[in-house]
């Protein structure tokens, strides 16, 4: 499996950022778009309990489905396979009839930027604020552009969206885990009442 070389940097000014990458000549690769995804594990919950879900996500432009594995919330520590595939609603159904369950539906917006090799994604999840990634090669060039945009290192998170909605809300990760939607709707009433 390739490794996710990856850092998110949260509560970020939207407005902000793109002055800054309009600045220094970074390239967008696409405007914001509503995503959505659909993410699957077997009914006795096996790839759960290693840290992995299987992933659909129409990006706008394409449809992928990835193996995803967060072996830790290390720079390193996430896994994944990618495939692109031609159909969203065919892919999800090829997974129910298999067998596997529909574990959750999440929608997202995102804008792509790429700069020296790094994809700088600019992402709005329902009820957090708006966060970036940056996903390259290595180690050392995300750290380079990290620091050219501005974030401060020390300050990055790593891993899937869980953890950021844990510092809006008083949630274990495995309860996040088992949300079955995350959609662009109010924020409901038993949300409201974790928030920190």
């Amino acid at each position: 499996m390739q490794t996710e070389i990856e850092a998110k940097f949260v509560d970020v000014n939207q407005n902000d950022l793109h002055l800054k990458l309009k600045e220094i000549g970074v390239v967008q690769e696409y405007p914001e778009i509503l995503m959505c995804r659909q993410n699957f594990d077997y009914p006795d919950h096996r790839l759960e309990k290693i840290g992995g879900w299987i992933r659909v996500r129409d990006d706008g432009d394409k449809v992928t489905m990835s193996y995803k594995q967060l072996n830790d919330r290390t720079l390193h520590g996430t896994k994944e396979i990618t495939i692109v595939v031609d159909d969203f609603g065919k892919t999800c159904e090829f997974f129910k009839t298999i067998g596997l369950k529909l574990k959750a539906t999440q929608e997202t917006k995102r804008e792509k930027w790429n700069y020296k090799k790094v994809e700088i994604t600019i992402d709005t999840w329902p009820w957090i604020p708006t966060f970036v990634e940056l996903e390259g090669p290595t180690e050392d060039l995300v750290k380079e552009v990290a620091s050219t945009l501005g974030f401060d290192w020390e300050k990055a998170m790593h891993g899937s969206v869980e953890s950021v909605y844990q510092r809006h809300y008083d949630f274990e990760e495995s309860e996040i885990d088992n949300w079955e939607s995350i959609t662009f709707i109010p924020e409901p009433d038993w949300l409201l009442k974790k928030r920190k």
